[in-house]
């Protein structure tokens, strides 16, 4: 049988695997970071008429650039951050992950190096990998913060084409400092003044369940930041695929260049304006997922666990001698969270007050049996 090695891939996807999480069919799951509650059905039924207004249309090419889409997500942004964004600033593509990959092309590639600060999202890696581009791993503290100086260090020394840094941080839902930001920002300008600076990439996929405000605000007079943003996550829309970034209106031009022709569909947009039309009842389960995320870290530590402060909608918790049998031994109970391969700790995903009892229950079971 011809195993994937035996192919002529590119070296530097030899011996790797495919990013995912193990979609198993058990009665708690809370491995992926998903939102738990349903779309409310007015908005399922909005997005039915935008669906099939759009459906009428379908012999035609979507709107390549998305004007309306993009309008609709800088007056989110706008409207929640107070921070004044445009249309020119903002760029759509199918998940967060389609932004990276675009950012990737447009600033990296071959002969270019991206870095982060790992543990932490691993597709930048991944996608760092897949598109030619060298990568990184930079230092965090034990405490699994940025340690700002050897960052700075790191960056002057390496002279990244691009920085990655993740806030809310996953796996460890660890907010970063703005000064942290603007700390590598000035580090990464000096050390690729000679070739115009390096692009800095704040992901904020899970900002909306944070405890401090967004960093979009560093945009100012930052023409190399991007902040980039999901749908998947406050939206509770995982399975419409929908990511964004905020930028100086060079970058969006910039991506544009290596874009698809028509990369988001009629329905992709129609399905996401929808979505915009109810920000105000999504981010009411933002809310409520806030207090179940806060309560999670609260009854983890109350039963002896150690747990990383989190400002996103999930938790990680330890410390196991074998966390990956922690990790069997609550599948084994009806509960899938996620094993990170961070040593010693699981992530766990805040779910609905009654998934998180049931997974709360099962950890007081294996805690003696499998706790450090």
């Amino acid at each position: 049988m011809t195993r994937i090695d035996d192919l002529p891939i590119r070296g530097e996807l030899r011996g790797k695997s495919p990013y995912g999480a193990p979609q198993l069919d058990v009665p708690v799951q809370l491995n992926t970071n998903e939102n738990p509650y349903a779309l409310p059905e007015p908005l399922v039924a909005r997005i039915a008429e935008r669906v099939a207004e759009a459906a009428r249309g379908l012999n035609r090419y979507p709107d390549r650039d998305a004007v309306e889409l993009r309008e609709g997500l800088a007056a989110y942004l706008t409207g929640t951050t107070g921070y004044e964004v445009t249309r020119r600033q903002v760029w759509a593509a199918n998940g967060s992950n389609e932004v990276i990959q675009q950012l990737l092309q447009t600033f990296g590639g071959p002969g270019r190096t991206a870095i982060g600060f790992e543990p932490s999202y691993s597709m930048h890696a991944l996608i760092s990998r897949s598109t030619g581009t060298d990568w990184i791993s930079g230092p965090r503290n034990e405490d699994f913060t940025i340690d700002v100086e050897a960052a700075r260090r790191a960056v002057a020394e390496l002279r990244p084409d691009v920085v990655f840094v993740c806030s809310p941080n996953n796996p460890t839902g660890t907010a970063v400092e703005r000064d942290t930001v603007l700390a590598l920002y000035e580090a990464a300008q000096e050390a690729r003044a000679a070739t115009g600076g390096a692009l800095v990439v704040v992901d904020e996929a899970y900002v909306e369940f944070s405890h401090r405000p967004s960093l979009l605000p560093l945009l100012e007079g930052r023409p190399n930041l991007v902040v980039s943003r999901t749908m998947s996550k406050a939206f509770g829309a995982a399975g419409l695929r929908l990511g964004y970034l905020a930028a100086d209106p060079a970058v969006v031009d910039a991506v544009q260049l290596v874009r698809l022709p028509y990369h988001l569909s009629a329905v992709t947009q129609a399905t996401a304006l929808a979505a915009l039309e109810h920000t105000a009842t999504l981010l009411g389960y933002v809310e409520q997922l806030k207090a179940e995320r806060d309560k999670l870290v609260a009854e983890l530590t109350a039963i002896g666990c150690e747990v990383t402060e989190s400002d996103a909608n999930f938790v990680q918790f330890g410390l196991f001698k074998d966390s990956h049998a922690a990790w069997q031994a609550l599948l084994d109970r009806g509960v899938l969270v996620r094993d990170n391969g961070v040593p010693g700790r699981l992530r766990v995903t805040a779910g609905t007050p009654e998934e998180n009892r049931a997974f709360l229950e099962a950890v007081r079971e294996i805690i003696k049996e499998h706790s450090a």
